[in-house]
């Protein structure tokens, strides 16, 4: 891979990987209910559906969307359905405790889960991985060790953006100990993860 078009990948993941959206949301929620380390784990599972989504760039996902928009559509109106649900779930997770124990959180295994099934149900996946990322593979060089220094390269960033707001998710529970603070945060971040996704899936449509 030329190292200009490293360059811009890099930019591209790193500005993608600070920018809130539904994953950003999932993480900072949990964080804010649990700690930092708990919400980790779901940020592992966003990294994980990542590999998949790379995967699938290198083999030719954009031309494949081109030429099934039934199934296409198909798969963002059950990624908007999940990404709602799990916004339900963040919204009306009210409880009269500013902050639960990290052993009170789901399952490693459920929170991991709902990590991948976030990420590969995200319309704003669809935007990065399905219409921009299959613009920087060079089919005159080999696709697997391209798509390698993209797993790299893209896990690092998003990794490094959702421990960023894990862990100041965290810093702002500490300092507002209050029920409230976590019940407002909680709704404004449904609304916030879900109206992404609403607005990913049209960019994606209108293209």
């Amino acid at each position: 891979m030329d190292i200009s078009v490293w360059i811009a990948l890099l930019a591209l993941f790193f500005a993608g990987g600070l920018t809130p959206g539904p994953a950003v949301m999932m993480v900072m929620s949990t964080s804010l209910r649990y700690d930092a380390t708990t919400a980790l784990v779901p940020a592992i599972g966003v990294s994980a559906a990542n590999l998949v989504w790379i995967s699938l760039a290198a083999t030719g996902i954009a031309t494949f969307a081109a030429s099934a928009p039934s199934l296409l559509l198909g798969l963002k109106i059950a990624g908007l359905l999940f990404i709602a649900w799990l916004a339900w779930k963040m919204a009306t997770d009210s409880s009269s405790q500013p902050r639960a124990s990290a052993a009170q959180a789901p399952p490693k295994a459920s929170l991991f889960g709902r990590g991948v099934g976030l990420q590969l149900l995200n319309p704003n996946a669809l935007v990065f991985f399905g219409l921009l990322l299959p613009g920087y593979f060079d089919p005159a060089r080999p696709l697997a060790l391209q798509a390698g220094i993209i797993m790299v390269t893209v896990t690092a960033t998003e990794m490094l953006g959702l421990t960023i707001y894990a862990w100041a998710a965290d810093a702002m529970n500490q300092r507002f100990q209050n029920p409230a603070f976590t019940v407002w945060f909680n709704r404004m971040a449904a609304t916030a993860m879900l109206a992404s996704a609403i607005f990913a899936a049209f960019l994606t449509t209108a293209r």
